[in-house]
């Protein structure tokens, strides 16, 4: 799992969540939601896709139920049991994306990919509109799929229809802290628009499409120009080096480089990647037939961390 330092805008964002989407109302999910006032429905009532928005617990017993499970979100085993235990009682309650939200959370910080897609995607059961469930999916399949998979082709597909539904939900569905300031939403958004690109790109050089991947990952790059991923950049280098445009990948691998830490995987392909582009060049083998070796497609173009 990609380790960057970006990711830590997430654990920012996930101290406290609220239930919010478009102009909808909110809870904070640090807190519990606070008791409905309103009877529960009786059954056989049809249920709505999504959670109800607010979310509100419907009963007491839910409300401290609820409670008592947030409690556990520093304990991702905790935390999962805890949740799986409050959707065996009340299965029907709204509260439970929120803590399967925990869940997904509390893995990702653990760096438990598997897992963190297993909560991820109990969140979609929920709310298949949510984009950092989408994205954590799309992340797991993206970078734990390799070329020796069987169901390789299977897992790229859905990976990319995965970052590209969570484009078109950032801005619709993301759920944010109460009373969090426009600024800093704008700004997790950005950076969740730069992580979607960046899956779409990344999966377009798997599937060996370098002019898609070298558009999606030029426009990732754009989207968060002011927390640009070294990352994405030496994906860049790699995408528009198997294209034979050598003098631009090598502005993208000394940009890598610029932009990685010394003694990091990242830096380290990027350095050899320049060292490479840097003899083409000097050879005036821009359009190829060079003795130096075009960069192994080996389904991971780039580290997945700096």
């Amino acid at each position: 799992m990609r380790q960057h330092i970006k990711w830590m805008m997430i654990l920012l964002v996930a101290t406290s969540v609220s239930a919010l989407n478009g102009q909808s109302g909110n809870v904070d999910e640090t807190t519990a939601p606070t008791p409905s006032t309103t009877a529960p429905p009786s059954p056989g009532t049809a249920q709505h896709s999504k959670p109800h928005l607010p979310i509100k617990a419907k009963t007491h017993e839910e409300y401290v139920a609820y409670q008592a499970a947030i409690t556990n979100k520093q304990d991702p085993e905790a935390m999962a049991k805890a949740a799986a235990d409050f959707a065996a009682k009340f299965p029907d309650s709204d509260c439970r994306v929120l803590l399967y939200r925990a869940s997904m959370k509390g893995y990702r910080t653990a760096a438990e990919p598997e897992k963190m897609m297993e909560a991820a995607l109990k969140v979609l059961e929920l709310d298949n509109d949510d984009p950092e469930a989408l994205l954590s999916v799309a992340e797991v399949q993206e970078e734990h799929t390799t070329a020796m998979d069987l169901d390789r082709d299977q897992r790229m597909e859905q990976a990319l229809a995965n970052a590209q539904h969570a484009l078109r939900t950032i801005d619709t569905d993301l759920i944010v802290p109460v009373g969090t300031p426009a600024d800093r939403v704008d700004v997790y958004k950005k950076y969740l628009k730069a992580s979607a690109l960046g899956i779409i790109g990344t999966v377009q050089y798997k599937e060996e499409k370098y002019p898609d991947a070298e558009a999606s990952l030029r426009q990732a790059i754009e989207a968060d120009p002011a927390n640009i991923d070294s990352v994405l950049v030496l994906r860049l280098a790699l995408a528009l080096d198997q294209q034979k445009k050598y003098e631009d990948a090598l502005a993208q691998a000394n940009r890598a480089i610029e932009l990685s830490k010394d003694g990091t995987e990242v830096a380290r392909v990027a350095k050899n990647e320049r060292d490479r582009l840097t003899a083409l060049v000097a050879q005036g083998s821009a359009a190829g037939g060079s003795d130096v070796a075009p960069p192994a497609n080996d389904n991971s173009p780039a580290p997945q961390g700096n």
